[in-house]
């Protein structure tokens, strides 16, 4: 089952929203909020349902269809896991044509014990993101009628795994301490490229993973914003920005961290694209209503009145909405949810007849990706990485 066009941008918007209102160093998944904001904004009325069309970017009446496609269309990708959850009292009596929405096996009962309920939440979180998030982002409180929830695990493995070194950087935070960085070389030339963004030029990366789920290294210039750089991910992905692939660059310092030269060697071989990044492992949380504006929750969370009326007859606002999140960057592949030497000696003087061309790349400096899926664009998971994995000491 394929995902509406409209949905993927929708989705990836408001990826490229949030990353305008992130600080450094984090990941996060608007893939895994959209689909909770689709299922309230078409049981929200006045103002709460504006704001949360707004923020899905697709009209109220149409976001819990879409969201629905969504989720089924996440569920049939390889490699990615989705699932809704919904935990009500036993004394909240639920639309039928609402309930008739969410997955049939996606609902539990609160008992009203915050201890016991926190148990069976966090025990949902463990078993649908096998153990990378061990805990349900929920508040309970004596008042909390209603918990909805979603699950996303993303796990790939690299077609062309990397080799771990130990990072050669110029950029000082990092080189202060050993590093762990990934090394590989292909003659896949069309994996790099160059965009020209209106915050400056961006090198993008394509990670290939062996699922069609792939993640996507973007390096901007210097003086480039976090934001910025993610932004441009986004834009690339839609077309907005056009890239120019490794086949096509010329000779010199073509965009941050990219070099194209030329090379001599002792026999005939194809050009190269030798590519250092490095290992990162990093978890975050994020106060959804802290944010509120960006996800459409201004009104829903005033507690003076309810906002839901297509949920129940009873009055409900939004009393938290939270996120956590962990990605896991390797040498052998990519992982996130939200609820990742020889020496040789001259044997004699060579014959260097041979010339050829090699691309360097090096993201050895803070840089942003997106994972998605490659067929759809959909990203799934986005974040900025400014704390790299050490180098492992040795025993």
């Amino acid at each position: 089952m394929g995902v509406a066009t409209t949905t993927v941008h929708a989705v990836n918007g408001l990826t490229a929203r949030w990353a305008g209102v992130s600080e450094d160093g984090t990941a996060f998944s608007a893939a895994g909020v959209w689909p909770l904001l689709a299922h309230l904004a078409d049981a929200a009325e006045g103002a709460a349902r504006v704001e949360l069309a707004e923020a899905l970017g697709l009209p109220a009446g149409q976001a819990r269809d879409a969201a629905s496609e969504l989720l089924a269309a996440m569920n049939a990708m390889r490699g990615l896991d989705t699932a809704l959850g919904l935990w009500t009292k036993r004394t909240l009596e639920l639309r039928e044509e609402w309930e008739a929405g969410l997955p049939a096996d996606a609902q539990g009962v609160l008992t009203g014990d915050p201890v016991a309920d926190h148990q069976a939440l966090d025990a949902w979180a463990v078993k649908r993101t096998g153990g990378l998030i061990d805990r349900m982002p929920v508040t309970l409180a004596e008042d909390t009628e209603m918990v909805l929830a979603s699950a996303l695990t993303m796990r790939t493995q690299w077609l062309s795994p990397f080799q771990e070194v130990d990072l050669e950087t110029a950029y000082e935070p990092w080189a202060a301490k050993p590093r762990l960085g990934l090394r590989r070389s292909s003659a896949v030339l069309d994996r790099v490229g160059v965009a020209d963004t209106p915050g400056g030029y961006v090198t993008e990366l394509k990670v290939l993973g062996n699922n069609a789920l792939d993640v996507h290294l973007l390096l901007g210039e210097e003086d480039m914003k976090p934001v910025q750089v993610l932004e441009a991910g986004v834009d690339i992905l839609a077309g907005r920005c056009a890239v120019v692939p490794g086949p096509r660059l010329p000779f010199g310092n073509v965009g941050p961290g990219l070099l194209v030269e030329k090379v001599r060697r002792t026999r005939p071989v194809p050009p190269s694209l030798d590519v250092t990044t490095v290992a990162y492992h990093m978890s975050a949380s994020h106060d959804l209503l802290a944010l509120h504006r960006l996800f459409g929750l201004t009104t829903a969370q005033d507690t003076s009145r309810g906002h839901f009326p297509g949920v129940s007859d009873f009055p409900l606002a939004i009393g938290s909405a939270k996120q956590n999140i962990m990605a896991k960057f390797g040498a052998r592949g990519f992982e996130a949810a939200a609820v990742t030497a020889f020496s040789a000696v001259a044997g004699g003087v060579p014959d260097v007849r041979y010339v050829t061309t090699r691309i360097r790349a090096a993201f050895d400096r803070p840089f942003a990706f997106l994972a998605l899926h490659r067929h759809t664009r959909l990203v799934l998971t986005a974040g900025w990485v400014t704390d790299p994995l050490p180098f492992p000491e040795d025993d």
